[in-house]
């Protein structure tokens, strides 16, 4: 009897944990599967130096279907980057965002180019790993992306220009892919705000920030000091969030802002809250709209 239900025990415990990690890795979704006839590509992990954080970090990066062939005859791809949420990792844009069956669907399909998807790994090390993408006291995390630009383009064949990358995130990572770009505008030609918040306060990374920083890293506020930037260097933005998330609030004062400022862009509020469930419904229009913008690789 004791053996039997020490059985039962581990059967459960077993259980509970199974549906704590697929949940973890999938958000309540089951594994992302290609439809039949489509040519899967493929997921590496990276590992580099960064010099602004002084430590080896990772990236993921999806290559698309067919890759090796094309570069083998000299063709080289445009880049979206994607950064992640907190707390969050890389792979939850693959897992939870079916963002490879998105890529590989679309290229089938002859829909977009191929191009490189790029998933910085941007925790701290914490739970939370709250870092806001930025370059405060915590870390030079607003710096490691740049080091990021650079070691991909060191190790790729990439396009290695503005107008063939599209920085994009989650949250969070909305918020960095706003701010970022704003603030790099040599760096990046376009962006996707997914579910982002685009005021800084001075909270967690930017406790006792002053008033200059906050602004210095508000895109609503960045937006505005930006007009003679992008009659340079034209921006394209895609802003989407849900309809019950708090968050929307900042998306369309940070459209006004940039359409101000020069920028086109497009706004979207849908259905839907701050989760995976909106996120991976809109992965194929975000990679085909990240497609438009990097155009035809050289």
């Amino acid at each position: 009897m004791l053996a039997l239900t020490l059985a039962w025990v581990f059967v459960g415990c077993y259980g509970v944990w199974s549906y704590a990690h697929d949940y973890y890795l999938y958000r309540g979704f089951g594994p992302p599967r290609d439809p039949p006839g489509v040519d899967q590509g493929s997921l590496r992990s990276i590992r580099f130096r960064s010099a602004a954080l002084g430590a080896m970090r990772t990236y993921d990066v999806y290559l698309p279907p067919g890759y090796a062939a094309a570069a083998a005859q000299g063709r080289r791809f445009g880049v979206l980057y994607l950064l992640h949420g907190a707390p969050g990792t890389p792979r939850l844009f693959v897992n939870a965002g079916a963002l490879g069956v998105a890529v590989d669907t679309l290229v089938a399909r002859h829909a977009i180019r191929p191009f490189l998807t790029v998933m910085p790994d941007g925790g701290d090390g914490s739970f939370a790993g709250d870092t806001e993408w930025a370059d405060t006291r915590h870390g030079h995390y607003d710096s490691f992306v740049l080091d990021v630009v650079r070691a991909v383009d060191a190790r790729w064949p990439t396009v290695a220009d503005r107008s063939h990358r599209v920085l994009a995130g989650n949250s969070e990572g909305a918020y960095a892919a706003a701010n970022l770009t704003l603030r790099h505008p040599a760096t990046f030609g376009a962006f996707e705000g997914w579910s982002g918040y685009y005021h800084q306060t001075p909270v967690g990374v930017f406790k006792g920030a002053s008033a200059a920083r906050l602004r210095a890293n508000s895109p609503i506020d960045l937006a505005r000091t930006r007009r003679a930037d992008l009659a340079k260097l034209p921006l394209h933005a895609y802003l989407f969030g849900g309809a019950d998330d708090p968050a929307t609030a900042d998306l369309r004062p940070l459209g006004r802002a940039l359409r101000a400022a020069g920028a086109t862009v497009t706004e979207r509020l849908l259905p839907g809250r701050h989760d995976w469930r909106l996120w991976r419904g809109q992965t194929p229009a975000m990679v085909r709209w990240a497609g438009q913008q990097i155009g035809a690789a050289r």
